[in-house]
């Protein structure tokens, strides 16, 4: 039985070392002013090197960084910016390294900072808040927070991730139904940024009406990261919280169920495979609505290619509750109805923090990809569905493709879409489409079979999912660079507003103002007005 995130779990791949503006060397530290530890400076032909630049999940992309910079701390961070500002060097931020696209993974960039060493999770009461530094992974901060304190962030599925980006670009999860976004519930931000000056300093930003950075902090609740700085810590409180540090945040469910449905490719027909999607989808439109009695479920349809063997439905809910058995079941029911053949159900039940810390198992060798994402604020019409009938089902496509489609809205959808950066806040399912495959002479015709999916599926709007009625723009976290490129993007509509709406002016702002001269910058970061 294959899982999305079976199949698409991150991975460490190998990159060669490079000849770059400093020669190779020894390791050196730099101290940082108060701090214990030092920075650790890594250059090609020392045996760490390899590891530490191959982090990123694509391997179709490498790291050949001059220099990477393992950190521990603000004043580090501003050190290894200053340098790369007095060299006049790309530099880049990695926390986790799942990143789809080249943000991180671009030869351009001859400087890395590494903060995958700043793990830290501890309750602030100067703050009122829980500190998570920008290092640590999903699964490290769910297991903190529960076992410090009893509460959670309602953030991503995948334990792996590191919080760094995903928080930044405005992370969801299988809580999120229920409590929001992710940055519905971050206080503050402490970011390394670059002024019109030629030094680095530490702001830290919070989201109080007379922060005079509050503006930064709203940048970092959607406008994605590595953009306008390096964040090296967030704090967390929920707003209008109070009283001590185990009801500043939400409480997870004590059991949570975990149910994978499963229908096998050789009995699904193409009227099937339709019947089943348009099910999908007129569910969570009928659904998704801020009280709905099912924000207590997240689910996922996964509808991987012929090649796969299977589309799956994977469901995590709430299992204290009395009419959890009733939903589930009427969920699954309502899915399933004139599919035309009997699926598998597989149904598991443990504590949230078991399920929560599933770990991904990586499938051996699928390490390249190109992938594409955004919302919906209405169903996929019977011709989009149809688009992804014939890629799914093309018989020359010879690698694993993907379309995901998950639950959004409920109370994600109670905030303003200007309160935070990201602006999605009527929408009923995020969509992902992805390729993954193992041989690099493969990467062009995978690349197309991804273009082709997307082009066609959403072709009424130009290839892309441009915010409309039924659309509701894409997603910085599941970054295409295709957006950026007038080859590809001819919808007509900027890329950014694609991504950030009517948000885009006072992200520019943001970056006029904290990074004018454009020191942290990628392929779908903003460029200074």
């Amino acid at each position: 039985m294959v899982s999305r995130r079976r199949l698409l779990g991150s991975t460490v791949a190998a990159a060669g070392a490079v000849a770059g503006f400093l020669p190779a060397s020894p390791p050196t530290t730099a101290q940082a002013a108060g701090q214990g530890r030092s920075s650790v400076i890594v250059r090609p032909g020392d045996p760490r090197y390899t590891e530490l630049a191959g982090r990123g999940c694509n391997t179709r992309f490498v790291a050949t960084p001059d220099e990477i910079w393992l950190v521990n701390s603000a004043d580090q961070v501003e050190q290894a910016v200053n340098k790369a500002i007095a060299l006049d060097r790309r530099i880049t931020v990695r926390s986790g390294g799942h990143s789809f696209e080249r943000l991180v993974d671009d030869p351009q960039f001859r400087l890395l900072v590494d903060v995958s060493e700043m793990t830290g999770v501890t309750f602030d009461p100067r703050m009122n808040a829980f500190a998570v530094e920008a290092g640590a992974r999903l699964g490290d901060v769910y297991r903190a927070l529960h076992e410090g304190w009893g509460v959670t962030v309602p953030g991503g599925v995948c334990p792996e991730v590191g919080v760094g980006g995903h928080v930044s670009g405005g992370g969801y999860g299988p809580l999120s139904r229920r409590h929001g976004l992710i940055v519905d519930h971050l206080y503050a931000v402490e970011v390394v940024v670059a002024g019109r000056g030629r030094t680095a300093r530490t702001v830290i930003a919070t989201r109080e009406p007379d922060d005079p950075h509050r503006d930064l902090w709203w940048a970092h609740t959607g406008g994605g990261g590595g953009a306008f700085g390096i964040v090296t810590k967030f704090w967390f409180r929920t707003p209008r919280a109070t009283g001590g540090p185990s009801s500043l945040l939400p409480t997870p469910p004590a059991r949570m169920r975990n149910t994978v449905v499963s229908w096998p490719w050789s009995g699904l027909t193409q009227a099937g495979f339709t019947r089943l999607v348009t099910n999908h989808n007129a569910w969570h439109a009928a659904h998704s609505a801020p009280g709905s009695p099912y924000s207590v479920l997240h689910s996922s349809l996964n509808l991987y290619s012929k090649n796969a063997a299977w589309v799956q439905l994977e469901i995590r809910m709430d299992a204290t509750l009395a009419a959890t058995g009733r939903l589930h079941d009427d969920y699954i029911a309502a899915v399933s109805e004139g599919v035309g053949v009997e699926p598998r159900v597989d149904v598991t039940e443990g504590t949230w923090l078991d399920i929560t810390l599933e770990p991904t198992v990586v499938q051996p060798g699928y390490t390249r990809q190109k992938s594409t994402g955004g919302h919906m604020r209405e169903a996929f019409t019977q011709g989009q569905i149809a688009a992804m009938y014939r890629s799914l089902t093309d018989p020359n496509h010879l690698n694993v493709g993907l379309v995901y489609l998950a639950a959004y809205g409920c109370a994600i959808n109670t905030v303003e879409p200007a309160a935070r950066a990201i602006p999605q806040r009527d929408s009923i399912m995020k969509f992902w489409y992805t390729s993954v495959w193992v041989d690099p002479a493969h990467d062009d015709a995978e690349v197309e079979w991804l273009r082709t999916l997307r082009g066609n599926v959403h072709a009424a709007s130009g290839g892309f999912p441009v915010p409309n009625g039924q659309q509701d723009g894409g997603y910085i976290n599941y970054a295409d660079v295709d957006l950026r490129d007038p080859r590809q993007n001819r919808t007509g509509v900027p890329w950014y507003e694609i991504l950030w709406k009517g948000n885009h002016p006072r992200l520019q702002r943001v970056k006029d103002t904290y990074d004018p001269r454009n020191v942290f910058r990628h392929a779908l970061s903003l460029d200074p007005s």
